[in-house]
């Protein structure tokens, strides 16, 4: 999944209006923005197999430290830790380790059955959605409309940077979804951990974006 996680993060914002959109994409993100460098690292593995599921061609062999349900729970738990240490701000910080976690639930329904439960000898689990391209495409694409409609409702722009800038990150998501979805397999797998790393660009625009609007709730007309 790939946009389905941006759209969660889109519609986060409703619920905590202080916080970033680029803080939730992190959050939201974070297992497969941290993934590319354990990839990078050798710690995790990835092969690259065509037909693996109707969807990606990837298939995900061992990735226990970033996608298995205690590290995600574990991450976002640190995650929301460090915002409230910094900014002691409940509400920003349970969003924040709720949206990590968010991230490993979204996989279980479209992932063969590779995904841990907990490092070590753990069952695995995913529901396949990836066997059907309709329907994955209904899914996630509800999930980032949904998304992308609750943050343009409760944000308005502060100028046309906000304005056009929101209008054009989403639909740079949707190119990178088409790619992912009837694109070429990548070449190798030192590749993908490149390409992966590539994500914080969308978290450092989604920054960019968030400055340039404000939550409705604090306009004034």
């Amino acid at each position: 999944m790939f946009i389905g996680h941006f759209g969660v993060g889109f519609a986060a914002k409703k619920l905590a209006p202080t916080l970033s959109l680029g803080s939730l994409f992190l959050a939201a993100q974070f297992i497969d923005l941290l993934w590319p460098s354990l990839l990078m690292l050798g710690v995790e593995r990835v092969t690259i197999e065509p037909g693996a599921s109707g969807i990606t061609p990837l298939a995900f062999t061992y990735y226990p430290y970033s996608h298995s349900l205690a590290m995600a729970l574990l991450w976002g738990l640190l995650l929301g830790g460090i915002h409230f240490l910094l900014w002691h701000e409940k509400r920003g910080a349970v969003v924040l380790g709720l949206l990590v976690p968010s991230h490993w639930f979204l996989d279980l329904l479209v992932h063969e059955p590779d995904l841990p439960l907990y490092p070590g000898d753990s069952p695995l689990l995913g529901l396949g959605l990836w066997d059907s391209l309709p329907l994955t495409l209904f899914v996630e694409g509800a999930l980032f409309l949904i998304g992308v409609l609750l943050y343009g409702r409760n944000t308005r722009p502060r100028d046309s940077g906000g304005r056009w800038g929101f209008f054009a990150l989403a639909g740079v998501l949707i190119l990178i979804q088409a790619g992912n979805l009837f694109g070429n397999p990548p070449p190798s797998v030192t590749a993908i951990a490149w390409l992966g790393q590539v994500q914080w660009l969308l978290v450092f625009w989604g920054y960019w974006v968030d400055r340039h609007r404000m939550p409705r709730s604090v306009w004034s007309d």
